[in-house]
């Protein structure tokens, strides 16, 4: 079934129809980010989009599941949908500029490589971390110039890095003595970042365990750059994904800023002029983020003379990729075990686009949108992750494959006493979900994308 499509591109530069479009305005969306004219009823910060923004989604929702006759359809036509706003993008990217504009961002590919999400952030002057071959070849068939990606993966085979040279991709991490080794036979021009562990104690996903140099061994790579006469351009961190202590960046920008200085004042580095401050932005607890990402910086790398002293990029993914999109899924069976209890099965699950469930630790919330020739979007007083005056009847939700792992959730609780033909939907469902979808037990996974532009006629 082909997708609906209806994108134009609102930024300073061409649009897809040919004209010159304006920008759009970061201290509105600020606006309405601190006056709460944002987000969803229930008042949590999970998108950007105002009631017209909303508005088209469910239009573009409720346009497919009318389309579908689940008594006549072809098999596979009812199957599960996504619905991308793409004017959440550009709005996302007004809130970056508004609340990091020190900070510019490469977007981490692997949260979600949709090529229009990718063609929009490049128009709009968004760079890109890669972490592998297929990463760079997607982004450089853009037209995006080699110098706006970072290979942001501090271990890499050599012949990837054969590639990247063969590429003109020079921006790249390291964090162990072998990988400089590797680069300096097979990409000596590499333009280094070094990667430094932080405390990621406090995320959901740590990455310091797997990557990043300790402080105290820091001096002997720096001593094997100068040996190798290899070119270290900057030091790099990650935090790690939905952290809850934001003191963690101060402590690693801290940190960067000691690394800097051991560069140039012992070692003789005098070309570390970058400060990759990594991802794991949340759009939910950006205010707080932001806010100490800023006072870290301002503490440890000033302005001088109204100039930037160093380039300050990061590496977020989530931020951009999540909220964006929507996941509908049809109610493809159910086993009731009384009036008030049941287990429902829908046609998407954790091998699919909510493997995130699995390998990033979010909990997609499940809402209604079709039931008994009504649609319920945006109806919050239809489901409840607890029990509640409005929600009495307890489901649990099941992935469509033959396996016990499959599972949505184990006890969610509605208004309605769903039924087969019915659509839940679950909204801010883009990051690290279709990217690690898999096609376990014959289930197809490259579903329908349904494009929208909630910003096209501001």
């Amino acid at each position: 079934m082909a997708s609906v499509e209806n994108v134009r591109v609102l930024t300073s530069v061409t649009g897809a129809n040919g004209k010159e479009v304006r920008d759009f305005d970061a201290a509105t969306v600020t606006s309405l980010v601190s006056t709460g004219e944002v987000g969803t009823p229930s008042g949590k910060l999970s998108s950007l989009g105002d009631e017209k923004a909303h508005a088209q989604t469910f239009h573009a929702l409720q346009e497919r599941v009318n389309s579908v006759n689940q008594e006549v359809c072809e098999a596979g036509d009812e199957n599960s949908f996504f619905v991308c706003d793409l004017g959440e993008v550009q709005r996302l990217h007004a809130y970056w500029r508004a609340k990091l504009p020190r900070v510019h961002p490469f977007y981490a590919v692997k949260s979600n490589p949709n090529p229009k999400v990718l063609q929009l952030l490049a128009q709009m002057g968004v760079n890109f971390d890669c972490a592998s071959k297929s990463e760079i070849e997607m982004v450089l068939e853009l037209g995006v110039c080699p110098s706006r990606i970072i290979y942001a993966n501090p271990c890499k085979a050599s012949s990837f890095i054969r590639f990247a040279k063969d590429k003109q991709v020079r921006k790249s991490t390291f964090d162990n003595v072998e990988e400089l080794a590797k680069i300096k036979k097979y990409h000596p021009d590499s333009e280094l970042l070094l990667r430094i562990a932080t405390d990621d104690s406090t995320a959901k996903c740590r990455l310091s365990t797997k990557y990043g140099c300790a402080m105290e061994n820091v001096d002997q790579l720096l001593a094997k750059v100068k040996e190798l006469g290899l070119n270290m351009v900057g030091v790099s961190f990650h935090i790690g994904s939905g952290a809850s202590d934001f003191s963690t960046f101060y402590k690693a920008v801290r940190d960067a800023r000691e690394v800097f200085d051991r560069a140039s004042g012992r070692f003789g580095l005098q070309n570390v002029r970058i400060l990759d401050i990594g991802g794991g932005f949340q759009l939910e607890t950006f205010g707080e983020s932001s806010y100490a990402l800023n006072v870290a910086l301002e503490e440890f790398f000033p302005p001088r003379d109204g100039e930037e002293a160093v380039t300050i990029i990061a590496e977020p993914g989530r931020f951009f990729a999540a909220s964006p999109f929507t996941l509908a899924c049809h109610v493809i069976a159910k086993r009731a075990h009384n009036d008030r209890e049941s287990m429902l099965y829908i046609n998407d699950g954790v091998y699919g686009n909510m493997n995130c469930i699995l390998f990033d630790h979010q909990e997609p919330l499940p809402r209604v949108l079709y039931h008994d020739q009504r649609f319920h979007y945006l109806d919050d007083k239809a489901t409840s992750p607890k029990k509640s005056p409005s929600c009495q009847i307890k489901a649990s939700i099941w992935g469509p494959t033959c396996d016990g792992l499959d599972c949505i959730t184990k006890e969610y609780y509605f208004k309605h006493d769903l039924v087969v033909g019915d659509w839940l939907y679950f909204p801010v469902l883009g990051a690290y979900t279709s990217s690690a979808a898999t096609q376990f037990n014959g289930f197809e996974q490259a579903v329908d994308i349904i494009y929208i532009n909630s910003a096209s006629e501001l």
